[in-house]
């Protein structure tokens, strides 16, 4: 075996699974194609000691200090396929070169698709959010708006709304007596119409624009994106995938092993909901679980 583990992405869940193997003194090795999912935000909060950071300074920060490490090796590149074999797996880059290891975890994440709304891509990360509990304090009492995509949109509309008002873009989707009682009584205002374009100079957002010519003042739109997983190698080795809330998860146990043995996943791709918070730790869970598995496999 080239390795010890071998992890498939290397943002905030699988640097943190390798630097918990590495100070394990295990042999890890990285694959990291360089697209985290929160590329597109400029700052990301709630993260105990980085709050406000920008992520990818985080995420080059922990890359550095994990590199210190002997038996670790960060690889840039894509991991286009991976196989199981009788004692382990491997990965095979873009490049024709084969990786080995004991075992594996996938911490790829996830690809997000939004509506093809004009002015919605460019503010992604910026003033189009999917999370208020990472992005809500910097937009606290200005006008707010949720883009009604799932049921779920409701639930989201009348928690956004304890961060300022708050309005319920329906862009046409129905809207049920009970959900409108729910919503009235957590002061959301509700849009029916269809959502023509976002309105705003660069990424700052000042209005929704409606079908009819309305505008709406908006400081901040929030939506909850179509997921899809960013690999296609939890599917090649067999692994269980599920229906999520907003898109396949990757099933696994507590300790983030797959139903493929041997085989273990960490970040957005097995859990929801998403935060970087959540992210480290199950990346925790799932290299300290890889290094019991080879002490007592």
């Amino acid at each position: 075996m080239d390795h010890d583990a071998v992890i498939i992405g290397g943002a905030f869940a699988g640097l943190a699974a390798a630097t918990y193997l590495a100070r394990a003194r295990r042999r890890v090795c990285v694959i990291d194609a360089g697209r985290p999912r929160n590329r597109f935000a400029e700052a990301s909060h709630g993260f105990l000691g980085s709050d406000g950071s920008d992520p990818l300074a985080i995420v080059a920060r922990a890359r550095e200090q994990l590199s210190a490490y002997p038996g670790v090796t960060i690889i840039g590149g894509e991991a286009t396929a991976a196989r199981a074999f009788d004692d382990g797996f491997a990965v095979s880059l873009s490049t024709g070169e084969e990786i080995s290891a004991r075992k594996a975890i996938l911490a790829f994440g996830l690809h997000d698709t939004l509506d093809p709304i004009p002015g919605l891509q460019e503010r992604w990360g910026k003033t189009v959010l999917h999370c208020p509990y990472c992005h809500g304090f910097e937009f606290s009492d200005r006008q707010l708006g949720v883009l009604a995509r799932t049921p779920m949109s409701v639930h989201q509309a009348c928690l956004v709304a304890e961060w300022g008002p708050t309005t319920l873009f329906l862009n046409g989707a129905a809207l049920d007596r009970a959900d409108a009682e729910l919503l009235a009584r957590h002061g959301v205002m509700i849009e029916s119409g269809e959502v023509a374009r976002l309105v705003g100079n660069g990424s700052a957002l000042s209005a929704v624009e409606l079908g009819d010519g309305r505008e709406k003042p908006v400081a901040a739109l929030y939506v909850a994106p179509q997921t899809s997983l960013a690999s296609p190698i939890a599917a090649q080795l067999g692994a269980a995938i599920d229906d999520g809330p907003m898109g396949p998860m990757i099933r696994t146990d507590a300790d983030r092993m797959t139903t493929v043995p041997g085989l273990y996943a960490a970040g957005d791709i097995a859990r929801a909901p998403h935060s970087v918070s959540w992210a480290v730790a199950d990346g925790v869970t799932a290299g300290t679980s890889v290094h019991r598995a080879l002490v007592f496999g």
